[in-house]
């Protein structure tokens, strides 16, 4: 798939060669790092998502050992690590993978990533900790901010980390979590430095059934609570005169609302210009945040912006470049509208902190952090803006026809009608049918039928879709009823309508199996 020799050429040019020949591993270092960077491509490059699968208590019998009295030489680790453990890893560029977000095998960015590796920048501190690396992590989230249609700054304006608007972080959750920690801030000044008072005033609504687990563990960890108040859905999105009901019942009472591009399970995106709208209508000073670490694929093309229309009007927003990006894990991003509103959490210290351009200041949470935006800047400079543009229509792209297939085979239904990249559905029973009415043991036949259709995915290892639970939210089912569903992605750059299909035999062909079983 890649051209593994010009990648190594990149990454170990000749002079770097020579200075790890006059390390105390000389004799071995170079060679194995050139060994590893061609093993971990051509893992990449493999068909299956696993090679070998085994139970949890097998492999942790086998993994979880006493350390070694005597060290072992680097070829010898390797050796190891080839024969025990690689086959167990799980392979998401495998064009089986299609369960969850990006493959995270763009060559650029693994490029960017190894680099980041090897110079050891710390991005704490701009002056002697990263002096060049922090200007290219600003770079990068101007870039983002623009994407989402925040406004930026005149460069030759930028005097401070407080005038770039983001920070970022190694996923999410975290990103999530510094946005509760904002919109506490913003309701009640002050509490970062006397603590958390009258707990009652942090109420966060989220969307019922739908929202990220992140939200309510971030109120939790920011000292007010899991205060999290739930609306009522439709569609995967607010019911919007719920929203304004929960609103006018808990008036003074919410510190933010919280808006998925994108949510986790079928990555439908929020009517955000309508919330924005009827949240400021009720209480102008409620912090609005919008979670899009999936919406983010839709502002790299201007046939798909309008999915995202009015998230530039949210105070903040959080995107994660490693599920819509090929960026290798971690790297997330929280982004603010006023840049300034970073200082109601900033960090101080009189060590390594006093100074301009220091990220330590912005970012709760994380002190030392490694290089990580030098994947993305790469990723980004080397795709540019049509090439982002052609990987977000070739996945919304390939997400329908995987939507039409779906709906032309009649022991399947799909739940959802797809925006982004992802498909939820479910296999139906041999002998029953979702067009009349569903009873309640008619309900849980397809649940326990979807749950051991991916059972057996995981046994297999030959394929991935993801599983979770949903409410039916469109009433294919029966509205409002929790279904155990499975998921397709239209993430993976080696994905072609062969694997589709296949991948669609595939399940049939499992459901055969279960309903046999239990004959």
């Amino acid at each position: 798939m890649y051209d593994h020799h010009r990648i190594e050429q990149i990454v170990m040019p000749r002079k770097l060669n020579e200075f790890i020949r006059q390390g105390p591993t000389a004799d071995t270092a170079g060679a194995e790092l050139h060994r590893a960077l061609d093993l971990g491509m051509l893992f990449k490059g493999q068909p299956h998502v696993f090679e070998r699968r085994m139970s949890a208590d097998e492999i942790r019998d086998r993994l979880v050992t006493e350390l070694p009295a005597e060290g072992l030489t680097v070829e010898a680790a390797l050796d190891r690590f080839i024969a025990e453990i690689l086959p167990l890893c799980k392979n998401e560029a495998s064009p089986r993978f299609l369960g969850f977000g990006d493959t995270g095998d763009d060559p650029a960015a693994l490029v960017g990533g190894v680099l980041a590796m090897l110079t050891q920048q710390n991005m704490i501190n701009q002056s002697f900790d990263s002096p060049s690396a922090t200007f290219i992590e600003i770079a990068v989230l101007r870039w983002l901010r623009e994407l989402i249609g925040y406004r930026n700054l005149a460069v030759a304006d930028l005097s401070s980390v407080w005038d770039v608007g983001g920070v970022v972080t190694y996923g999410g959750t975290t990103s999530n979590a510094v946005a509760m920690l904002l919109a506490r801030e913003a309701k009640a000044p002050g509490t970062m430095q006397r603590g958390v008072a009258d707990v009652d005033r942090f109420g966060v609504v989220v969307p019922r059934g739908i929202g990220h687990y992140s939200v309510k563990s971030a109120l939790a960890w920011i000292g007010v609570g899991a205060r999290v108040i739930e609306a009522k859905t439709r569609g995967f999105r607010y019911d919007l005169h719920d929203l304004v009901r929960l609103l006018a019942e808990h008036r003074g009472r919410v510190m933010a609302v919280v808006a998925y591009a994108g949510d986790s399970r079928t990555q439908t995106v929020d009517h955000l210009r309508e919330v924005h709208d009827v949240v400021r209508a009720v209480d102008p000073a409620i912090w609005l945040h919008a979670d899009a670490c999936w919406g983010l694929v839709a502002t790299f093309s201007d046939a798909l912006r309008h999915l995202v229309a009015g998230i530039e009007l949210f105070d903040s927003v959080t995107v994660d470049p490693h599920k819509v990006m090929a960026v290798p894990y971690g790297l997330s991003a929280l982004l603010v509208r006023r840049p300034d509103s970073l200082r109601m959490v900033a960090s101080h210290s009189d060590l390594i902190m006093q100074e301009d351009f220091a990220f330590g200041q912005a970012t709760p949470f994380i002190g030392t952090k490694d290089w990580s935006s030098l994947k993305l800047w790469m990723m980004m400079v080397t795709n540019g803006r049509t090439g982002l543009a052609e990987i977000a229509e070739r996945r919304i792209t390939l997400a329908r026809r995987f939507s039409n297939l779906v709906d032309e085979r009649p022991g399947l239904r799909r739940l959802h009608e797809p925006e982004l990249a992802a498909v939820a559905f479910i296999c139906l029973p041999s002998d029953l049918s979702a067009d009349g009415c569903l009873t309640a043991a008619d309900l849980e036949e397809i649940n326990v039928l979807n749950r051991r259709v991916h059972e057996r995915i995981l046994e297999d290892g030959r394929w991935y879709l993801h599983h979770f639970t949903l409410p039916d939210d469109n009433g294919v089912l029966r509205r409002g009823e929790i279904v155990h569903a499975l998921r397709f992605m239209a993430n993976n750059p080696r994905l072609t309508d062969s694997h589709m299909t296949q991948a669609l035999d595939y399940v049939a062909e499992l459901c055969r199996l279960v309903e046999a079983c239990d004959e």
